[in-house]
C-alpha cells in the first residue's frame, strides 16, 4: 500500500539530512548541549550579529514586522526602491530588483527569460537555484563540465538560436572555486547571447573592495550582464536582488511570478541589508576576512583543501561515512563544521566544507588548524 509513511523510506541513513536545532552567538554555535566554534556558515563578515545591522533591523520593526502583500499590491515600501538604487550605483549597474530570496531569485528570473525556444547553457555544478530555475523554464538545456569553457564554446556552435543565455555561478558554493566571467562575457559577445552570474558567495567578499567577480573583470553593467546576489550571506540578511539595464529590470517587474506573487520582504531585513551595505563599503569586516583567510591557507597548507582562495575552504574525504565521521570529531574538539554529501556535491566527493568569517579570532583558526593536523 502506498501512503505518505514510506514514500522516503529509500533514502539511506548516510544520506539523511538533519535539521539541528542551535543557536549563534557571534562565531559560535549552541548545538545538542555544546558550544562550538562554528565555521560552517555563510555570515563571511560577522554581520548578521553586527550591533548596528541589529540595530536597523530593530528600528524598522517598531512600525511593523510584515510587509502586508506582495510589491504589486501594497508592500512596496520606499526603502525598497532606495536601497535597489544604492545597490545598483555600487555595483555599477542601471538598476536594480529585489526578491525574497536568491532560490526565489534565480527560479523567476530564469523563467521570465526564456521559454521552449531559448538554449540555456549552465556549468555542471551551478547551485540547485539556476538548475531548478532553468528546468522549469522549459528551455533547452545544455550542461558543460565544470569551468569547461572549450566545451561551452563548442555547445554554443552546436546550438543555435535566437535567445541563448549562459548561466554561472560566480564563486560557485561547495567548492569555493571562480567562474571565469571575463572569459564567459566575452563567449557571450561572440556568439550574441545573454550572460546571467549568480555571484552571491562573491559580492560583499571577493575584491579589495567586495564588489564580486563581476567588478574584477570589469564586466558590471554589461548590456549583456545579469548579475544576481543575495542578502543572506556577507549582507547577514535575508533577500536577494537582481542587477541589470533599465530595461530589464523593468521586464522583470511585469513578468517576475516568484516576486508578482510573493509577499514583499519584511522593512527589517532591508533596513538590515541597508545599513550591512555601508559596513561593506568603508571594508573593515573585509581586510579583517582576507587577513583571517590568509592564516587559515597558511596553517593547512599540505593538507589537500581543494583550491580555493575564497572564504569557503573545502576538504574532500570521498566517502559519506567517513565525511560524518570526521564533522563529529571536529565536533568533540569544539568545532562546528558541515559534512556535505550527495546529492549536494557528486557521487565519491562528500567534503567538510570550512567557511571563514571576518569574526574568528587568530586563536579560534590556530586551533582548528593545529586540530586538523592531529586528525589528518
Amino acid at each position: 500500500m502506498v501512503d505518505s509513511r514510506n514514500w522516503f523510506a529509500e533514502i539511506p541513513d548516510t544520506r539523511r539530512r538533519h535539521f539541528r536545532a542551535s543557536q549563534r552567538e557571534g562565531v559560535t554555535i549552541a548545538v545538542n548541549g555544546s558550544n562550538l566554534i562554528n565555521f560552517a556558515s555563510n555570515d563571511y563578515l560577522g554581520l548578521s550579529t553586527h550591533p548596528a545591522v541589529c540595530m536597523a533591523a530593530q528600528g524598522a520593526c517598531t512600525s511593523a514586522v510584515g510587509s502586508g502583500a506582495s510589491r504589486l499590491v501594497s508592500g512596496d515600501d520606499p526603502m525598497l526602491h532606495r536601497l535597489e538604487a544604492r545597490l545598483a550605483a555600487w555595483k555599477g549597474y542601471e538598476a536594480c530588483l529585489i526578491i525574497g530570496s536568491g532560490m526565489l531569485a534565480n527560479l523567476g528570473l530564469l523563467q521570465a527569460l526564456a521559454d521552449r525556444h531559448t538554449h540555456i547553457f549552465a556549468d555542471r555544478l551551478n547551485h540547485a537555484s539556476l538548475v531548478d530555475g532553468a528546468r522549469l523554464s522549459g528551455a533547452q538545456m545544455h550542461r558543460f563540465a565544470h569551468l569547461d569553457y572549450e566545451q561551452l564554446e563548442k555547445q554554443m556552435r552546436k546550438y543555435a538560436a535566437e535567445k541563448r543565455i549562459i548561466v554561472s555561478d560566480g564563486v560557485f558554493s561547495m567548492d569555493g572555486d571562480c567562474a571565469d566571467v571575463g572569459a564567459l562575457l566575452a563567449l557571450a559577445d561572440a556568439h550574441d547571447t545573454l550572460l546571467v552570474v549568480d555571484d552571491a558567495h562573491g559580492i560583499g567578499t571577493v575584491g579589495d573592495d567586495g564588489r564580486g567577480l563581476t567588478a574584477i573583470h570589469h564586466i558590471a553593467g554589461h548590456d549583456r550582464v545579469i548579475e544576481v546576489g543575495t542578502f543572506g550571506k556577507a549582507f547577514g540578511s535575508y533577500g536577494a536582488f537582481i542587477l541589470g539595464t533599465d530595461e530589464l529590470i523593468e521586464g522583470l517587474r511585469q513578468r517576475q511570478r516568484s516576486m508578482i506573487y510573493s509577499t514583499a520582504l519584511p522593512v527589517a531585513m532591508i533596513a538590515a541589508a541597508e545599513t550591512a551595505l555601508l559596513l561593506i563599503q568603508r571594508g573593515e569586516q573585509l581586510a579583517q576576512l582576507h587577513a583571517n583567510l590568509a592564516r587559515f591557507k597558511a596553517g593547512v597548507e599540505g593538507m589537500d583543501f581543494m583550491p580555493s582562495n575564497t572564504a569557503i575552504q573545502p576538504l574532500i574525504v570521498g566517502s559519506d561515512a567517513r565525511a560524518l565521521a570526521l564533522s563529529d570529531a571536529l565536533a568533540e574538539n569544539g568545532f562546528f563544521v558541515a559534512a556535505i554529501r550527495p546529492p549536494t556535491v557528486p557521487e565519491g566527493t562528500a567534503r567538510l566544507r570550512f567557511t571563514l568569517n571576518a569574526a574568528h579570532s587568530t586563536e579560534q583558526i590556530d586551533r582548528l588548524t593545529e586540530c586538523l593536523k592531529g586528525l589528518l
